[in-house]
């Protein structure tokens, strides 16, 4: 019998390596980004968010909206990825928290620059 939606049980897929998968993309993205992410908007007085959703999510929401955003993205990318366990594909199943963790660690490298100069 096979697992609920939120398994990995009837799938070619190891709960080890998924878990690992995904501790880096929640690293990177989860936290680097946006921990440097409201660095910059708190503490910056001369950088301001440059993508116009998270601005405007910022702006009509303060740093939940912010927060809000990301976890949405996140758990969009967390789904396809359980999506694609299931359907034994593996872009689907790598895709998400590869890309979750190259984006995050590219934005948390360059808020860290714009914040340090």
């Amino acid at each position: 019998m096979s697992g609920g939606a939120l398994s990995l049980e009837g799938t070619p897929y190891d709960l080890t390596e998924f878990s690992r998968l995904w501790f880096v993309a929640t690293t990177t993205y989860g936290v680097g980004d946006v921990v440097t992410t409201i660095a910059l908007v708190q503490f910056s007085a001369s950088v301001s968010e440059a993508n116009a959703v998270l601005r405007t999510a910022i702006d009509a929401f303060g740093l939940w909206g912010l927060v809000g955003l990301k976890l949405l993205a996140f758990l969009v990318c967390l789904g396809i990825s359980l999506a694609g366990a299931r359907d034994a594909d593996p872009l689907l199943y790598y895709g998400p928290p590869t890309t979750l963790a190259l984006v995050g660690a590219f934005t948390t490298a360059y808020n860290v620059r714009l914040l340090f100069g």
